[in-house]
């Protein structure tokens, strides 16, 4: 597997979303396997609001299982950070947020780069899969990808989804018979992409401590794929002000089920703290030049 930054391929489609907006501007990132059209509902209602709001379309995503096996979580992550540099340059905040593995990603980013991020949005953050979903041999899955029949394993999402929503679950599926991954992401994770999230997961938590700007989180007590010990962790492990929010009729994709309103919601309040706590802070700068 390479492990070096792959250059994309003229011929495959970007699915990036990228909407324009004000000064305060959310980098939002879907999950392992997933796609950009994950975070589309709030990335809109977010721009409508009036913020600038980028959804890249992580590296070796949104084709088929040999593309994103020819990539390593450093190069996923390079798409981030690549990202973060446009955003820096036309926004004076920027609030870096993700879906399950996006949101690893994200506490990641906010690690590495801390003067250029300002926020943490934590969207079903997910550590290890243990929701009530997961069969229960998944314990097993560390051990067994390091044998050789782990070569052609892959971990096949099954009913619900993820969604709670009916409606929107029926959409998935119909996405995922046709086999539209740039839609509905890829309906099984190969081995070796497991094998970089586990190294991403771990660099995070050795990581965590070191985040001290303000996260929300959010999180579904019902999420089917990731349970709430993975919220509980890090809301004990990150290192500042942390807004923890229990969603009591979601499953796992909340970005897109039945409470993305309370998302959207608790999103832009952190936006609007975010910026009021500048404006604090100029004000008091200009009383301090004015009393010179």
């Amino acid at each position: 597997m390479a492990n070096n930054l792959m250059e994309r391929d003229v011929t495959t489609p970007d699915f990036s979303l990228r909407y324009a907006g004000g000064r305060t501007g959310f980098l939002l990132i879907h999950g392992l396997g997933g796609t950009p059209v994950e975070m589309r509902v709030v990335a809109r209602a977010l721009n409508r609001a009036g913020h600038a709001v980028h959804c890249p379309q992580l590296a070796g995503h949104c084709a088929g299982e040999a593309e994103l096996l020819a990539t390593g979580w450093r190069d996923w992550a390079r798409s981030v950070f690549d990202e973060l540099d446009r955003m820096r340059a036309i926004c004076d905040r920027v609030i870096v947020g993700g879906l399950s593995m996006g949101a690893v990603m994200a506490m990641h980013v906010a690690a590495a780069r801390p003067e250029g991020v300002d926020g943490l949005a934590l969207y079903a953050p997910t550590l290890w899969y243990d929701g009530w979903s997961i069969p229960r041999y998944s314990f097993l899955l560390k051990w067994l990808i390091r044998t050789p029949f782990a070569r052609r394993y892959s971990f096949v999402e099954r009913e619900p989804y993820g969604v709670k929503d009916l409606r929107a679950r029926s959409v998935i599926t119909a996405a995922i018979t046709r086999g539209n991954s740039a839609e509905a992401g890829l309906l099984g994770t190969p081995s070796g992409a497991l094998q970089q999230m586990w190294e991403l997961i771990a660099q995070t938590r050795r990581e965590m401590p070191t985040i001290r700007c303000p996260a929300l989180l959010l999180h579904a007590r019902e999420d089917d794929i990731a349970s709430l010990s993975n919220a509980f962790y890090i809301q004990r492990h990150l290192g500042g002000l942390v807004d923890a929010v229990i969603l009591d009729d979601s499953y796992h994709l909340v970005t897109i089920d039945q409470q993305r309103d309370i998302v959207i919601e608790r999103s832009l309040a952190l936006a609007a703290r975010l910026e009021a706590a500048a404006a604090h802070e100029k004000a008091g700068e200009l009383r301090v030049v004015a009393a010179e």
